[in-house]
């Protein structure tokens, strides 16, 4: 069984409500008919009956729910309490109602925080900003987390590396440049991640161009440190840097450049320095090695929610539903 349809098994074990926002995008009914057919979640679109049924035309959604904030009998109590968490920030009765009458993201992320869905999924038509802006506004880090960073969860075919060809990328969707102390906290997050998805043990590669000091650079320096940190953080962990990105998937490269590692040669997750070479590596695993790529998936906030890319599939829709699930089980 491939690493989705374990996801998707998981999903359907312990059935969670996740919200799609998005009920402007053919891609959402197309991807909403199939996780309905296979039971993976439960859904609810947020929209007018009428707006829902003339995009959605030509999809089986009866299965979902249908959630309008211009008559939902909850919406006057999720303006009261969007009111409560940004009065600091000057927010009005008047400007939350505004906002969640017509930002359907905002009205998601205010049913996740409610506890009328376990999770969200958005990006398919707005950007990563659009969709992480209310996440942070509404829903904040995670308790001990110190950041909000983004990975894409990597199944290559046809390979013996890695989790039998699966991988975490971090962070490859959201920190342009972190310093030391922000990539040591993604590495340990993208751990945590990798364990919960694919229920196996977390290997974690502190990429650089540089392995155990072949090249002095502040830009190995960064890696180091943050290597370091990393270590302090999780101490627990099989993490190890800073390590070439060949030495740290095949195991012959790994033991001839890194020698007594625990980690060369063995990573499934992969830290890249910058948001550059994340993005970079991802899309060429992506398309040279016809990689199925699901992301950016979120990590750090208190519930889940997930970005898409805006050039996604509906199958990526449904794939992504169906882990937001899973990461709502562990909450």
């Amino acid at each position: 069984m491939g690493f989705i349809d374990e996801i998707k098994a998981r999903a359907k074990a312990d059935v969670k409500t996740i919200v799609l926002p998005e009920t402007e995008d053919v891609r959402t009914y197309q991807a909403a008919e199939a996780v309905l057919r296979d039971g993976t979640a439960k859904l609810i679109l947020v929209g007018s009956k009428e707006e829902i049924e003339k995009n959605g035309a030509g999809y089986d959604i009866s299965g979902a729910s249908i959630v309008d904030p211009a008559t939902s009998d909850k919406t006057e109590a999720y303006i009261a309490k969007l009111v409560e968490l940004r009065q600091k920030k000057g927010m009005t009765e008047e400007q939350a109602r505004e906002i969640l009458l017509n930002n359907y993201l905002y009205y998601g992320v205010m049913m996740v925080k409610m506890g009328d869905a376990d999770g969200m999924v958005s990006g398919a038509c707005h950007s990563t900003a659009d969709t992480l802006r209310p996440c942070l506004q509404i829903l904040k880090t995670k308790p001990g987390t110190k950041l909000v960073s983004a990975f894409f969860v990597m199944v290559v075919p046809d390979c013996d590396m890695g989790a039998d060809g699966t991988f975490i990328f971090g962070d490859s969707g959201l920190e342009q440049n972190p310093d030391p102390e922000k990539l040591a906290n993604i590495a340990v997050s993208s751990a945590e991640s990798f364990r919960t998805l694919t229920g196996k043990e977390p290997i974690v590669a502190m990429l650089s161009h540089s392995t155990k000091g072949s090249a002095k650079h502040a830009d190995v320096d960064k890696v180091v440190e943050a290597t370091r940190l990393a270590k302090e953080l999780a101490p627990e962990l099989k993490l190890d840097g800073e390590l070439q990105l060949d030495a740290a998937i095949v195991p012959a490269v790994g033991e001839s450049k890194a020698p007594g590692s625990p980690v060369a040669g063995h990573a499934n997750v992969l830290i890249f320095p910058d948001l550059d070479a994340g993005n970079i590596g991802y899309k060429l695993v992506q398309r040279l090695a016809k990689a199925e790529a699901y992301g950016p998936l979120t990590q750090g906030i208190a519930a889940p929610v997930n970005d898409l890319s805006r050039g996604c599939s509906a199958e990526d829709i449904e794939g992504v539903v169906a882990i937001t699930a899973v990461q709502a089980q562990a909450r």
